[in-house]
């Protein structure tokens, strides 16, 4: 949005960068607009695309396929939940549905955690390891059709640095 195409909205939100209630806010000029929305675009794009490749090629989701990849990533290939939850940016809840179905079918179990009784974790089987090491091809290749072989390797780094200062600001709100 422009501000050309609303009037001044008062707005009430937490954070030094937007507007208070009876400031103008800072409208995005035409350019800033334009990347916007070809940002907005290429992600729901991007996402989709590896998510119906993901259901044509692999015995896992995109979601469960990044799950299985944490783990494997993790010391025993086990995490606590909700290192697990934060890892994947996702809700605790939604991730404790998706270990659950991921669960049903053999590819993680959960144990109670050692020395905690409150916390839950969660540990790849030999199962889901099978089914991570055969769906890795597939997804490496669509990731590479989609991305990284359609930018160049300076926006593909500009891409990566730019994500991460974006995840690091979403975070530090979310903390504070």
């Amino acid at each position: 949005m422009t501000s050309n195409d609303v009037d001044a909205q008062p707005t009430t939100t937490t954070g030094s960068t937007t507007a208070t209630a009876g400031e103008e806010p800072r409208w995005l000029d035409a350019e800033q607009q334009r990347l916007w929305r070809a940002y907005l675009d290429g992600t729901v794009r991007f996402i989709e695309s590896l998510g119906r490749d993901h259901e044509e090629r692999s015995d896992v989701s995109l979601n469960e396929y990044e799950l299985l990849v944490r783990l494997s990533e993790s010391p025993d290939h086990t995490l606590r939940m909700s290192a697990l939850a934060d890892g994947l940016a996702r809700s605790r809840s939604r991730v404790t549905h998706t270990v659950a179905r991921m669960e049903a079918r053999g590819l993680v179990r959960r144990s109670a955690s050692t020395g905690d009784r409150r916390g839950v974790n969660c540990a790849m089987t030999p199962e889901g390891y099978r089914v991570l090491v055969a769906s890795a091809p597939a997804h490496v290749a669509a990731v590479r059709r989609f991305m990284v072989d359609v930018l160049t390797p300076e926006q593909f780094r500009a891409l990566g640095e730019a994500m991460a200062a974006v995840a690091e600001a979403c975070k530090a709100d979310r903390d504070s």
